[in-house]
């Protein structure tokens, strides 16, 4: 949030070329007010040492601790064959555990005469293991004399602020530029209005940077982050509130469904009833569509919840109602796996124009970027006239040449596959902005959807249909346990000899050419950690219909296939024609055969969380329990093993987003959404603070409401600005 010139002015002014090069370059930080907004990590207290006892592996660490002992070796080596190489072993220690520092060669002179034992110093380095000890090679290190004035003057108070660094540069070299520009801190002008802070008791922004930095007590500290992660908070839901203001002020065509039309054909047809959440989710999506402004909504629902029935039945009433609807799918894979279902759901109701259509009935027509070009003729001329009421395709969707007679209603499947361009690109197709349904079978936390979709409404699907089978989840430690793994493909085949068929699905194809530019590339610890590549479906494919699979009809599918080829695939499988699909991740969404009961993934370890709960919500659609073996060659200690144990734990897409989220840091979660350093949430966790999302939510609903244009708050507008500058403007793209 650079608010004014003083905070504008460009780094390499204020603290010269190389060290502004460097922030630049590794930190992402540019102007004064980028560094003001570069915050403490943690802090160290003079008193008491950081625990070394827990530094995490191949990491970067900034550690303030006592030289122990201190012991020059010399030894024989190619480069000093005459026992002249030198090795300086500096132990370290906090009370809680020692470490070890270790310098080579000529690097030994400097630490030798100052690293003496009862020093106290502040260390830097990449923790890393030699012979099973834990070591910083060559680490960066500050003394902290105590006496020495400059140190005492840059480290004033009790507390150290430890800062997000690099190998480039050091935490204390950045608190020793934050220095230097510390005083423009008082000239930042204050983004929230006086009423807000003074309600809630928070401090002014120039005094919170103060104490973020120089903080004398805990409580400087706490009164910093409760103040800055009110900023970050309402400065974006502003923006937010903003975007839905501006939404909200678009003229719609408001879209009643018929009394007896196409929606009460269809739903009189249905061989089941709906549950209750998906009549109360319709509910909602009917009262949006018959207003006059354009809807908005998430709908989000669990694996298998039946979201694609409550949005058929919304994209219906539109038709109803004399306009179009276009489902947008991310792969062409579920583009054509929707047109299939939602021709068979419609059956008579599907064929408008056709000798024995029903008398209600409309077009369905798909459009993807591989159809022939006769096939691609037809469906855009359905759509121009109007013939077509509804329309399934992928990005082809959205193509200059795609011309609708009177789009009403854009439902986005996958929202997390899709930008914030995309979407518009297909809204501007209507005469009028049509009504948004974005669907997503990813549970998002309360406070990541405020966050991330905080321009849509949400609705949630939280029910299963009837009928819908518990799945069970086990992890496989094929490494371990090799017979475990044995046992998986015999479960396999009992699955598929009780008349069942079985995904196994792998990270990889296997027919990539591998790229010589990683092939030179130097492997890192966690690359060495998993020793190979990650599996692929042809190799794996090949293995098991010559070994524990033989004799099963076991058929493969990946991205790469021609189209008609996947689609082949998908029917024969879905017809009972293959015993076993092995496949790669394009199965993951709306791939529908309630006949497989079993799943396999391999190298499981691969992939996220929530792709993992996606994965498995593919088996147990059916009436017979589902089974989803999760086969790694991981350790058990390992953070990869304790996230795949919490998969298998727990069906509840929700708690399972909550472990990833508290798995992964914030920015991967936002995605896109926080591209860009200025723009990335930095004291606001999304899991921890939902009170104050919620509550900044309010306030700037009830600001932008009394003041859209923030003309009476100069100092929230420039905040915006710097939030959603130009190459920005996407910042609330959805990842």
């Amino acid at each position: 949030m650079d608010l004014v010139p003083a905070l504008e002015e460009p780094l390499k002014k204020v603290l010269g070329p190389a060290t502004a090069k460097v922030m630049a370059e590794h930190l992402g930080l540019h102007t004064v007010g980028d560094l003001l907004h570069h915050y403490p990590r943690r802090y160290e207290e003079r008193v008491q040492l950081t625990h070394l006892a827990d530094l995490p592996m191949d990491e970067h660490v900034t550690v303030v601790a006592q030289v122990a002992d201190a012991r020059l070796h010399t030894f024989a080596s190619a480069k000093a064959p005459r026992g002249k190489g030198q090795r300086l072993e500096v132990t370290i220690t906090d009370g809680s555990g020692r470490l070890q520092l270790v310098f080579f060669g000529a690097g030994v002179h400097k630490p030798h005469k100052e690293l003496l034992p009862g020093t106290r110093a502040m260390f830097a380095g990449k923790v890393s293991v030699f012979n099973r000890r834990v070591q910083l090679a060559h680490p960066a290190y500050e003394l902290l004399r105590g006496d020495a004035e400059e140190t005492v003057e840059t480290w004033a108070g009790a507390l150290i602020p430890i800062y997000p660094a690099t190998a480039k540069l050091e935490s204390w070299k950045i608190g020793k530029a934050l220095q230097t520009v510390l005083p423009s801190a008082q000239e930042a002008v204050d983004p929230l209005p006086d009423s807000l802070r003074a309600g809630r008791g928070l401090v002014g922004l120039p005094e919170a940077l103060l104490k973020i930095h120089r903080p004398h007590t805990k409580a400087d500290v706490e009164d910093a982050r409760a103040r800055l992660k009110w900023d970050e908070a309402f400065v974006l839901q502003v923006a937010l509130a903003r975007r839905r203001h501006a939404d909200a002020q678009l003229p719609a065509v408001a879209r009643r469904p018929k009394p007896d039309g196409l929606l009460t054909a269809f739903d009189d047809r249905l061989p089941f009833t709906l549950t209750e959440g998906q009549r109360k989710v319709s509910a909602e999506i009917f009262t949006d569509l018959a207003t006059e402004h354009p809807m908005h909504r998430l709908l989000q629902g669990e694996v298998g919840s039946g979201k694609t029935m409550v949005a058929l039945r919304a994209m219906l009433a539109v038709v109803d109602a004399g306009g179009q609807a276009a489902m947008l799918a991310p792969t062409e894979v579920l583009a054509q796996q929707h047109h299939r279902s939602v021709t068979e759901m419609m059956g008579e109701l599907a064929e408008g124009g056709m000798l024995g259509g029903a008398e209600t009935a409309t077009k369905v027509v798909l459009l993807t970027g591989s159809m022939g070009a006769a096939a691609r003729r037809h469906a855009l001329l359905d759509l121009a006239t109007g013939e077509a009421g509804l329309v399934i395709g992928t990005h082809a969707l959205i193509e200059d040449k795609v011309k609708f007679h009177d789009l009403g209603l854009v439902v986005v499947d996958e929202q997390h596959r899709f930008g914030v361009e995309q979407r518009d690109a297909l809204r501007g197709k209507g005469k009028q902005p049509p009504h948004l349904l974005v669907m997503t079978a990813t549970p998002i936390p309360r406070t990541v959807a405020m966050t991330v979709f905080g321009d849509l409404e949400t609705s949630v699907l939280d029910q299963l249909p009837a009928g819908r089978s518990p799945i069970a989840s086990h992890v496989v430690p094929a490494a371990d346990k090799p017979h475990f793994l044995a046992r998986a493909w015999e479960r396999v085949r009992e699955e598929v000899e009780g008349g069942h068929q079985a995904y196994v699905v792998c990270p990889r194809i296997g027919d990539e050419e591998d790229d010589p530019k990683k092939a030179g590339r130097k492997k890192s610890p966690e690359d060495e950690a998993e020793r190979r590549p990650p599996l692929a479906v042809l190799d794996i494919a090949e293995q098991l219909a010559a070994g524990p699979l033989r004799g099963l009809r076991v058929e493969v599918l990946h991205g790469r296939m021609q189209p008609d080829d996947k689609d082949a695939v998908m029917r024969r499988f879905a017809a009972g024609e293959a015993d076993v699909l092995v496949a790669t991740t394009v199965i993951e969404v709306g791939v529908n055969v309630p006949n497989a009961t079993a799943m396999v993934i391999m190298d499981a370890d691969r992939f996220g969380v929530s792709q993992l709960h996606q994965l498995r919500g593919r088996v147990g659609r059916g009436s017979a329990p589902g089974l989803c073996l999760l086969v790694t060659e991981m350790p058990e200690a390992s953070p990869a093993r304790q996230r795949l144990t919490a998969v298998a734990s727990t069906l509840d897409g929700f708690e399972l987003s909550r472990i990833d989220l508290e798995q992964r840091r914030e920015g991967d979660v936002l995605g896109q959404a926080q591209s860009g350093t200025r723009s990335s949430l930095r004291m606001l966790a999304v899991i921890d603070d939902e009170e104050i999302i919620a509550e900044a939510r309010e306030e700037a609903a009830g600001i932008v409401a009394a003041d859209p244009e923030l003309t009476g708050l100069p100092g929230l507008r420039t905040a915006l600005e710097a939030l959603l500058d130009e190459e920005r403007e996407q910042y609330l793209e959805k990842g």
